[in-house]
């Protein structure tokens, strides 16, 4: 296995494992952060660990961006780190794109 290929595994296994844990915490927090509906919800709480190994050895990066363009990335990485109102400001943009995504 190449070390790109075990990178994407141990990635893809800690963020199964971290949205799992999210969603025994605090589902409806879980949901908005993650950004996933509450169909694919139920369905990362039901995986066992067999299943999450299996999952987490596929190829394939799971976790994605949820954003694309310039605007939130720009808001995300100002240089005023003491600054949170463009944190606050692209937390309104990408939960507005979850409540649209969502409807759809």
């Amino acid at each position: 296995m190449s070390r790109l290929s075990e990178e994407i595994r141990d990635a893809n296994l800690t963020y199964l494992m971290l949205a799992q844990q999210m969603l025994r915490v605090d589902r409806a927090e879980a949901l908005y952060r993650l950004g996933i509906t509450s169909e694919v919800a139920d369905i990362l709480s039901s995986l066992t660990t067999a299943q999450l190994l299996k999952i987490a050895g596929s190829s394939m990066l799971l976790a994605r961006f949820r954003f694309d363009d310039s605007l939130v990335w720009n808001l995300l990485s100002s240089p005023k780190r003491d600054d949170v109102s463009p944190r606050i400001h692209a937390a309104i943009l990408m939960a507005g794109r979850t409540a649209a995504m969502a409807a759809s």
